[in-house]
């Protein structure tokens, strides 16, 4: 046990406001973990709304883990102290379940960090009855939980509002693992990988076949909670140590009505659902006992039809996620007078690009919307696009370079920074079946950016390591045989990976023919749709 790790731990919790500790005498214990910094787990209200859900349970206790820092994981290693909970220090192996919650791909990896940190088998297969149960949540898991199938024993696939109870209630009666397997099977959207086993054809390398035992369904339908006003989550824990410091996240609406073809959230989070005003007012007068800071929290609040009643609320501190380039976004921006920053997402520099990925905005609305946020004096002006997109073409680039510059020219006041992100294919999207483009065009296609605005003054251009991008990409439409590479990776970072290691998975273009990794997955989206989308795109 080390001294130090405790100290830090309780320095954490001393900052926080609404921390739930319950005895756990008689209770189901469950480890609440995410893989990622306490900042960043802590900004996530996914996570946040769990561990709120399962406290609100008489007979059930969860407390939270994260990933530990660099530093910290050498002082587990050296000190021989594995991962413990925040709320009672008790070592996650002692917990009945281990539950993750993952959002991003490239925490893959960190999941197993966690694990062996804890002294907890990697491998499902490794592990006995007296270790805790395995599952998985979050986004990653509606959409393709096969590259963690090997390390998993349940996903739950789509949303776990009403899962979570469903499972809860047959945990309490069935402990012994087949018997609880057995049970699981009768709750929708409740996904056990050890029930099927995938064959490849060895000349191809595609999946030939999937099978399941008997009892098991061969497709698992996606749970999707019927209105956000009745069921939806809620932050329990405010900190001033989280990404967004001493903030409450209040969900205004989830799903997108617009379904870009690039986008995984406008497709697996049908059908839109928007929190009704009555709720939104109650929330925030909840909210406003805590803090003053408040985030609205939804993939496009330009078309929350809310919003601005909800802005107009006196005393409170709002920030807002990206706003779609609209004349709607121009008076929503004037009701947040002081911001310091602004999102719009235009994706792509020209409009037949734009065409393509079904970006349904012309370049008059960016410059438009972009051209009133400034005027309100927002401090910055943040601009997210892709580059590798399907069809792209440097003269793409070039479009947003003049894009830029327009609406630099349009205003000089505040500040524009660019960020430039990789296209990584998703499931359930039309360009499920395209390749990424390789990683040195990716790379040229970068510098055309950036030497572009190099000279544009007020502009800056960022973009993420491109290899993180195609490391997301294998693991993102990967298959089972992904297990390897990810616990590779656990052990050599990022650095131990190279994208010709999983080339057939990312640089092929596939067909409509092929059995994907998720197809077993129902998620009210239909892939022959889909593949006319793709068609259509490729067309354009």
């Amino acid at each position: 046990m080390n001294q130090q790790l405790y100290e830090k731990t309780d320095h954490l919790l001393s900052r926080e406001t609404g921390t739930i500790y319950k005895d756990p005498g008689g209770r189901i214990s469950i480890a609440l973990l995410y893989p990622n910094t306490y900042s960043v787990g802590m900004s996530s209200l996914g996570f946040q709304g769990i561990y709120g859900l399962l406290n609100s349970m008489p007979d059930v206790v969860a407390e939270r883990a994260f990933l530990p820092s660099p530093e910290d994981i050498d002082v587990h290693i050296k000190s021989g102290t594995g991962i413990f909970s925040m709320e009672s220090k008790r070592p996650l192996a002692d917990f009945d379940i281990v539950a993750f919650s993952v959002s991003f791909e490239n925490d893959y990896p960190n999941v197993l960090k966690m694990l062996e940190l804890s002294r907890i088998p990697l491998r499902s297969s490794d592990r006995m009855p007296a270790h805790p149960l395995i599952i998985m949540g979050g986004v990653c898991a509606f959409y393709n939980p096969e590259p963690m199938a090997e390390f998993i024993d349940i996903s739950f696939i789509g949303e776990a509002e009403e899962m979570l109870p469903e499972f809860i209630d047959v945990f309490r009666g069935h402990r012994q693992r087949d018997d609880l397997y057995s049970a699981c099977l009768h709750i929708s959207g409740l996904y056990i990988p050890r029930l099927y086993s995938v064959a490849y054809d060895a000349v191809t390398g595609q999946i030939s076949g999937r099978t399941s035992l008997p009892a098991a369904p061969a497709r698992i339908k996606k749970r999707t909670v019927a209105s956000i006003s009745v069921k939806g989550i809620r932050p329990v824990i405010i900190t001033p140590e989280a990404s967004f410091s001493g903030m409450y996240l209040a969900e205004a609406m989830r799903g997108c009505p617009w379904s870009c073809r690039f986008c995984v959230a406008g497709h697996i989070y049908k059908p839109v659902r928007k929190k009704d005003l009555a709720e939104m007012k109650a929330e925030i007068s909840e909210a406003l006992k805590k803090t003053k800071r408040v985030g609205l929290i939804g993939p496009s609040l330009s078309d929350y039809q809310h919003a601005e009643e909800v802005l107009a609320i006196e005393g409170v501190d709002f920030s807002i996620t990206s706003l779609r380039a609209s004349s709607k976004s121009g008076r929503i921006v004037s009701l947040m007078k002081g911001h310091k920053s602004v999102s719009i997402a235009p994706e792509a520099g020209t409009a037949r690009l734009r065409g393509v990925i079904s970006k349904k905005i012309s370049e008059e609305d960016i410059l438009e919307a972009a051209g009133l946020i400034l005027a309100e004096g927002v401090e910055t002006l943040r601009l997210y696009f892709m580059v590798g997109l399907p069809t792209e073409t440097r003269e793409d680039i070039n479009g947003i370079v003049s894009l830029v510059k327009k609406i630099r020219d349009r205003n000089r006041r505040g500040f524009i920074n660019i960020t430039a992100s990789t296209f990584v294919p998703k499931p359930f999207t039309p360009f499920q079946w395209h390749p990424m483009e390789r990683m040195g065009e990716v790379k040229e296609r970068l510098k055309i950016l950036k030497k572009g605005l190099s000279n544009v003054k007020g502009v800056k251009v960022n973009y993420d390591i491109v290899k993180q991008a195609y490391f997301q990409g294998v693991l993102s439409i990967g298959d089972r045989r992904s297990s390897a590479l990810i616990e590779k990776t656990a052990h050599t970072g990022i650095s131990g990976f190279a994208a010709a290691d999983r080339s057939f998975s990312i640089f092929r273009r596939k067909d409509i023919a092929e059995v994907l990794p998720w197809d077993f997955i129902d998620a009210g989206v239909a892939k022959e749709r889909l593949w006319e989308e793709y068609q259509e795109a490729l067309r354009s």
